[in-house]
């Protein structure tokens, strides 16, 4: 399926490696020029490089921190336009909610609810303006099901999620959409990190703590990241004007709700 996005421009965020940067690939794949951020110029680099050499599209790569207004502006500044917006930041540090103190919790909604809200804000008039415009926040299956020992990114992104209900039926009459992807356990350093500590306590490599947790999902395995990038570029895509305002679980069936 040609997806209709040949020669658009997306910023995509944490797209050195993992989740963000199997959405960039899939977007490339598409024919979508980039510029990619994430705060490791060497790794950012690197991913940027590949992307290019592999696809052909043009990849800028920019290493800033996106929590703060000088990252922001520094991502913005190097598109040309922004056809496609990609939101991505790592979660919160886990513990019990009296652990954390005032600042934690404002880093938190810093990085998790706020960084996305002023990003929408900057594209979104010149979406409205060119009748075409795909944002995607990846974000958490825990605005679904609060999963325990995460209470920053709980509250977080659950901010964010209630946001985003309101503001995408706004611009939807422009074809502009805005919906979040929350994906369950998928194969990259970042699970793999996590994965570890639990691994050892019990006595399995880290390779065999995954496989024990697949048990439980549906599907029986762990996700592939490219498989959670196709189904950003479809969101992104010409042909998905009339989803909008919608909470995309991708995480195997491991989440059993009805809603």
């Amino acid at each position: 399926m040609d997806l209709g996005l040949q020669g658009k421009w997306a910023v995509v965020c944490g797209a050195s490696k993992g989740l963000g940067f199997a959405c960039a690939q899939a977007l490339a794949n598409e024919g979508v020029n980039l510029v990619i951020n994430s705060r490791t110029a060497q790794t950012l680099d690197k991913a940027a490089q590949f992307l290019s050499d592999s696809t052909g599209v043009q990849v800028i790569p920019v290493a800033a921190d996106i929590a703060t207004p000088n990252g922001q502006e520094a991502v913005l500044a190097a598109a040309k336009q922004v056809d496609i917006l990609i939101t991505n930041a790592g979660g919160p540090p886990p513990g019990d909610f009296r652990e954390f103190d005032r600042s934690h919790w404002i880093k938190a909604v810093e990085q998790n609810m706020i960084t996305p809200i002023e990003l929408i804000k900057a594209v979104v008039d010149g979406m409205i303006a060119r009748k075409f415009g795909r944002i995607v926040n990846i974000t958490s299956t825990s605005v679904k099901a609060p999963v325990d020992g995460l209470c920053l990114s709980n509250g977080a992104r659950a901010g964010l999620t209630g946001f985003i209900a309101g503001v995408s039926r706004e611009v939807a009459s422009h074809n502009v959409t805005i919906n979040n992807l929350l994906p369950g356990k998928f194969d990259t350093d970042r699970l793999r990190n996590n994965t570890a500590k639990k691994a050892n306590l019990n006595g399995r490599t880290v390779d065999e703590e995954l496989a024990y947790q697949a048990q439980n999902i549906p599907a029986g395995r762990i996700g592939v990241p490219a498989e959670f990038g196709h189904a950003c570029a479809f969101l992104c895509s010409a042909h998905a004007g009339y989803i909008t305002g919608q909470n995309l679980v991708i995480d195997g069936g491991a989440y059993r709700g009805v809603l």
